[in-house]
């Protein structure tokens, strides 16, 4: 096991434990360094670093998912070390946890359509306090029998291009790296491999600011790593990882902190947040 998790998801976005059950899961697997990286809030930072204070060793990186969307799909911008209170940061992702409201609507509309009834009563319930996701209106469909998996819903009904997707208001990769940095955070390209030849993806968000790259995550193999390793020092970017554990499916999802991300990863980024500080 790591002793590292940079991408973890919390009840303040799609995630199923809250960021004290998420700390206090990070302390039993021996992690030493972890980031909540929530999908457009940061609601979760400050109670995971409160509850972190009671555990000496245990350190948590302030870390927010910018969902982006492009011609090929969706780009995912990590955010790193940000100024908590930057006005800006917090109104933009407002505005996108409010469009994820409307687009919810949609959704269950469509699903409707189909023949599924899920309200979206029940789905804000299961997003609690959270931004609302998809993966809660996945969760709706499986409590009334319509899936039989997370998965089944994506691949079937809620994935671009499926029959019940709703586009989001959207942002562009770009636009993201650039509010991270002028909320005085290092903006990272979340899991690269989403789309095939993603080197001309990354040389484009490294002209707009990009300090890093996902290089270690959930389903990558060797290869992948050594890939992304080469084009990360091709660019001079950093390289970071981690689980993007949500907690919602452990049929499909690997636990808290097992991928292996080196220690250094965690303490280059906190040095480059040091040096452009």
């Amino acid at each position: 096991m790591s002793q590292v998790d940079l991408h973890i998801h919390t009840t303040a976005s799609d995630g199923k434990f809250s960021p004290l059950e998420i700390v206090c899961k990070a302390r039993e697997a021996g992690l030493t360094y972890i980031s909540i990286c929530d999908h457009d809030s940061i609601e979760g930072v400050r109670p995971a670093r409160e509850a972190a204070s009671h555990y000496p060793g245990l350190t948590v990186i302030s870390g927010v998912e910018i969902n982006t969307d492009i011609a090929a799909g969706e780009l995912h911008i990590l955010g790193y070390l940000f100024d908590l209170s930057s006005d800006e940061l917090k109104t933009t992702l407002e505005g996108l946890r409010n469009s994820r409201i409307e687009r919810a609507k949609k959704m269950i509309r469509k699903l409707r359509k189909l023949g599924i009834d899920i309200d979206f009563e029940r789905v804000q319930e299961l997003a609690g306090t959270g931004s609302i996701g998809r993966p809660h209106i996945a969760q709706a469909m499986l409590e009334k029998g319509y899936i039989n998996s997370f998965k089944d819903a994506f691949l079937r009904y809620i994935s671009r291009g499926c029959p019940a997707y709703v586009e989001r208001d959207k942002i562009t990769p770009a636009e993201a790296t650039r509010l991270i940095l002028r909320a005085d955070g290092l903006p990272v390209m979340a899991h690269p491999l989403t789309f095939e030849n993603p080197e001309n993806l990354i040389c484009e968000c490294k002209a707009a600011g990009l300090v890093g790259l996902e290089v270690y995550y959930n389903s990558y193999t060797p290869e992948q790593i050594r890939d992304l390793l080469r084009i990360a020092s091709k660019y001079g970017l950093i390289s970071t990882g981690g689980s993007d554990f949500h907690g919602l499916d452990s049929n499909n999802e690997l636990p808290l902190g097992a991928v292996d991300v080196p220690l250094e990863a965690a303490v280059n980024l906190i040095a480059l947040a040091h040096h452009e500080g």
